[in-house]
Formats: C-alpha cells, sequence, structure tokens
C-alpha cells in the first residue's frame, strides 16, 4: 500500500505505466497532470475534469459515453462543442452564429432557441432575408417576397411606416400600385378607375394637366383613358371651357382652312360639337346685299342656271329663313322687260286664253295686283269699220266682249250703237235686239264705219 501522502512530484512520473500503472486506452487525452482530476486518496472515480489539460476536441469524450453528449433536443450541428461552449460555464451557450447562412428557424424557433416574438411580422421563418448573425436586431432588411399577410399590416404606421398625409385616398392594397423593390414612383393601376381622376392629378399628388392643356373643367375620363392616357382617345366638348378658337387656331387643333368663309371665330355660330360637318350657317349676322360674297357657286350654292337674269342682291327676293318660294320685288323692273322672265319657263307668261298682243305685261297689269288688268286703247282714234281694224277684232270678236269705256256706255256693241239708230231699220230697236249685231249680219261691212270717237 504506496503512501502518496508524501509525494512531493508529478503523479506521472510513477504512474507512466513502467513504473507504475499508467493511463489505460479508453482514458481520455490529456497533458498527463493527473492530480488535476485525480485525488490521491480516492483515484476512482476522477473528482473533477480540468478541461485545461484535456487534449483533442471535446466529443472525443462528450459522445454519450466517455461523457455527457447532445441530448435528444440539442441543436443540429457538426461543430465541436467548444464552439458554443466554455469549460468554465457549460451553460448558457455563446453560439457563434458566424459560419451560418441559412437554416435559422431550425434553432430559433422559440424552444431551442429564442423564435419570433408576438409582435413579429408574420413571415415564413427565413430569418436570415432579413436578419443577420452580428446583429440580429435591428433587421438589416425586410425581404418582402418572404412577408406573409396584407402590406397594412406591417404598414399601419406603428409597425412601419403607412400612408401619408397626403396620400391619395384609397383602400387599396400597398402592393396595388407600390413594389418592394422600389417604393417610389408607384405604378398606379388605373384598371378600376371610372371617375374622379383630378382628385389625384391636381398637379400636387399626381401629375395634372400641362400648361399647354386646353381650358377644361378637370374631367379627365371625358377625354383621357387610364389604359393609354396620351394621347386623347376624344374630346368631349360640353366640358371644354372658353371659345372655340382658343383651341381652334391652327397649333392647338385644327382652324379654319384657307377656303373658310371670311367670318368672326366664333366656330359655334354655325358648328356643333357633336357634328362638326355640315355646318349650320347663322345668316342673322350677314350685313345686307353681301349674299353673294358666299353664294357664289364656290363658296356657297349659288344661282343655278335658270335663274331670272338679275344683279340684285339675294337677299332683295329670297330671306335666310325661307329660302322659297322668293318673294319677288318688281320694284326694280325696267318697264317693258316683264316678259324677258314672265315666259311661260322662268315664270308664268300669258295663258293660251290671252288675246294676241306684242304690247309688254306692264301696259295693262301692275305688279301690286296682277289682276284684274286694266286695259288701256293706246290710239285715240280709229277710223274706218270695224272689219278692216285688226287693233279692234283681234280682240273684239263678238258684239259681248267687255271692254272698259272712257265714257259712260254699256261695255258692248249694242251699248255703243243703239242710239244711233234713229231711223232705218234700226229703228226702235232696243238693246236686246243689237246684241248681236256682228254675229247675225254686220260681218263684214265696208260702208259700215264708226264716227271719230275717243276710246
Amino acid at each position: 500500500m504506496f503512501d502518496h501522502g508524501n509525494v512531493t512530484g508529478n503523479c506521472v512520473e510513477c504512474h507512466n505505466g513502467t513504473t507504475a500503472t499508467g493511463k489505460h486506452p479508453q482514458h481520455i487525452t490529456t497533458d498527463n497532470v493527473c492530480e488535476d482530476c485525480h485525488s490521491p486518496g480516492v483515484w476512482a472515480p476522477v473528482i473533477q475534469v480540468d478541461h485545461g489539460h484535456v487534449l483533442g476536441n471535446c466529443t472525443s469524450c462528450h459522445n454519450g459515453s466517455v461523457a455527457t453528449g447532445k441530448d435528444a433536443n440539442h441543436v443540429i450541428t457538426t461543430e465541436e462543442c467548444d464552439s458554443c461552449h466554455s469549460t468554465l460555464a457549460w451553460t448558457p451557450a455563446r453560439f457563434d452564429h458566424s459560419g451560418i447562412v441559412n437554416g435559422c428557424a431550425g434553432c430559433h424557433n422559440g424552444s431551442d432557441a429564442t423564435g419570433k416574438n408576438a409582435q413579429h411580422i408574420a413571415s415564413d421563418n427565413i430569418c436570415e432575408d432579413c436578419h443577420t448573425t452580428q446583429s440580429f436586431s435591428p433587421a438589416f432588411t425586410v425581404d418582402h417576397s418572404h412577408v406573409q399577410g396584407s402590406c397594412n399590416q406591417c404598414h399601419n404606421g406603428t409597425v412601419a411606416t403607412g400612408k401619408s398625409s397626403t396620400h391619395i385616398a384609397t383602400s387599396a392594397q400597398c402592393d396595388t400600385c407600390h413594389s418592394t423593390l422600389a417604393w417610389t414612383p408607384a405604378a398606379f393601376d388605373h384598371a378600376g378607375i371610372t371617375a374622379g381622376c383630378a382628385q389625384c392629378h391636381n398637379g400636387s399628388t399626381a401629375t395634372g394637366k400641362s400648361t399647354a392643356h386646353i381650358r377644361t373643367d378637370n374631367v379627365c375620363e371625358d377625354c383621357h383613358s387610364t389604359s393609354v392616357f396620351t394621347p386623347a382617345v376624344r374630346v368631349d366638348h360640353t366640358h371644354v371651357i372658353g371659345t372655340c378658337v382658343s383651341c381652334h387656331n391652327g397649333t392647338t387643333a385644327p382652324g379654319k382652312s384657307p377656303s373658310h368663309i371670311p367670318s368672326s371665330n366664333t366656330c359655334d355660330d354655325c358648328h356643333t360639337t357633336v357634328a362638326f360637318s355640315p355646318a349650320v350657317f347663322d345668316h342673322s349676322g350677314v350685313a345686307p346685299g353681301t349674299c353673294a360674297s358666299c353664294h357664289n357657286g364656290t363658296t356657297a350654292t349659288g344661282k343655278n342656271a335658270q335663274h331670272i337674269a338679275t344683279t340684285a342682291s339675294c337677299d332683295s327676293c329670297h330671306t335666310t329663313i325661307a329660302w322659297l318660294p322668293a318673294q319677288f320685288d318688281h320694284a326694280g323692273v325696267a318697264p317693258g322687260s316683264c316678259a324677258s322672265c314672265h315666259n311661260g319657263v322662268q315664270s308664268t307668261g300669258k295663258p293660251t286664253n290671252h288675246f294676241q298682243t306684242n304690247q309688254s305685261c306692264d301696259n295693262c297689269h301692275t305688279t301690286s295686283v296682277w289682276s284684274p288688268d286694266i286695259f288701256t286703247h293706246m290710239s285715240a282714234n280709229y277710223p274706218g269699220d270695224h272689219a278692216r281694224n285688226p287693233a279692234c277684232t283681234g280682240c273684239h270678236t263678238n258684239n259681248a266682249e267687255q271692254i272698259i269705256w272712257r265714257f259712260p256706255y254699256q261695255p258692248d256693241c249694242a251699248g255703243c250703237h243703239a242710239n244711233d239708230y234713229k231711223t232705218g231699220p234700226h229703228k226702235n230697236a232696243t238693246v236686246s235686239d243689237l246684241r248681236d249685231c256682228a254675229g247675225s249680219c254686220h260681218k263684214s261691212s265696208p260702208e259700215h264705219s264708226v264716227r271719230s270717237r275717243e276710246w
């Protein structure tokens, strides 16, 4: 029984496997300072393990056989124990994340290691896409591709920045317009917008009308399409403010063509926004006597080929309210020229039962009262018998022919001649007996003559 009480040297000087028993094959690898773990009074079991004298890696002992190994709940790792644990204090472990690039949630699950807290944004647990192992909190970025749920669950002004006070009024989710790659500028989806464009497109919230824009009442959607904003799909003139020529000036929009009739620039006096052509001309402003400046057969319809020959202004006969029938003013017609129009073609001529004459119409008719006519016998005297005087018999074919006389006699042969027969075969004949003078007896009597008389 060796008394180790008086031993002053190191154990291994004797316990070297030769002088005395040394370490057996299963002994842990050490630097042979036995007394740092064993007691000379009680060699086995060891009173402690001084890891400062242990050689090799941890798992050479901590393998579940020689010494306690990783329990069933230990994080999955091939790292040596001393990567996280210390021989001075096994727990808590100091995990070295420097080599970790993914799989954080394998440990940070709330059991093996701290997981997401209750206020953490909903995500798919890919910790490393937002956090770093060097500085876990706060997150260095937010990879929105791993965020779950709607945008406003975070972007509510508390968890993350929300809509600013100048944001357009909307209940749509952020990703309807914004992208996680580039928050601004927003790509607004106008697909569901049918009205109210100017609430945003006011020059502050979103681009408004340019300085060159035509003046309107800001109802954008009546001219523009949300799918293709420019050029405008149409111009709804009911929302345009100002005069036509403020746009239709040949620059902003087409203006009057070179062949346009001379006029003021008030386009809507003649044109409408529903149908620009044909124009409905307002003649109320036309100066009297100037019709032919347009109605010349080129700019506007002129006189047709059948029109009566005249140099008078159109409005002498026509009105702008009712062009036809014309109200002809005969006051300007030269005396004796009636038949130039009243020829049966251009205007009514002599009827078939009119007596034969080459006299001008205005010898008997007047333009104020055409009928009854006022016939005037032009010659003062008609010497000779009636049968030889065609000026009379051309009209007076029977004794009942109506004549207007210049003295108070009956308007027929008998009415004139009855008092001439004081003697002879016609003595005491009544007017009625003499009504048929020319028809029964006096057909052609050369000896029948009349006194010179004023007709």
